[in-house]
């Protein structure tokens, strides 16, 4: 089952009956800048990772990135964090800008900056434990991260 959420002025509220971190002490919280990638391969299928044991929502199904460092721009951010994470080489102008998404989740707000990414070099290493899958619509892995829902609505408005 995926975690919950709700939406409200472009923002979607991720898993609304647990409390926020810092909400009770009434300091707005600051937003986390992400960038996600979506790897899209030569039969239209795009990847999916699991994240990580010892993480928030472990175990879930996301698009894989990582948050931006300090004077990081988004594609550079994601070239970074693909390297990392998955092992794979991507130049910064394969990284095309798409859509953002803030998402209220419980111990952080962020602003997913979600890239597509036709080309890339290497082969797939799961340096953090995860799994990952190449998915079509519908997806058959679960539970697919809130954040990551958008996407699939957005590639399924594509589609149609």
């Amino acid at each position: 089952m995926n975690a919950g959420f709700s939406g409200g002025a472009g923002i979607l509220r991720a898993d609304g009956h647990l409390p926020r971190s810092g909400a009770a002490s009434g300091i707005k919280r600051p937003v986390v800048e992400v960038a996600v990638g979506v790897l899209i391969d030569a039969q239209a299928r795009f990847l999916l990772t699991s994240r990580p044991a010892g993480k928030v929502y472990a175990g879930y199904w996301e698009f894989p990135g990582g948050k931006l460092e300090a004077g990081e721009s988004v594609a550079q951010a994601l070239a970074r964090e693909l390297r990392e994470e998955l092992g794979i080489a991507v130049a910064v102008d394969a990284v095309v800008p798409w859509r953002e998404q803030m998402v209220d989740y419980p111990h952080a707000l962020v602003r997913l900056h979600f890239c597509q990414i036709r080309r890339w070099q290497g082969a797939l290493q799961m340096r953090e434990g995860q799994q990952f899958v190449w998915s079509a619509l519908p997806v058959m892995v679960a539970p697919v991260l809130p954040g990551a829902l958008p996407v699939l609505q957005w590639l399924e408005q594509r589609a149609a």
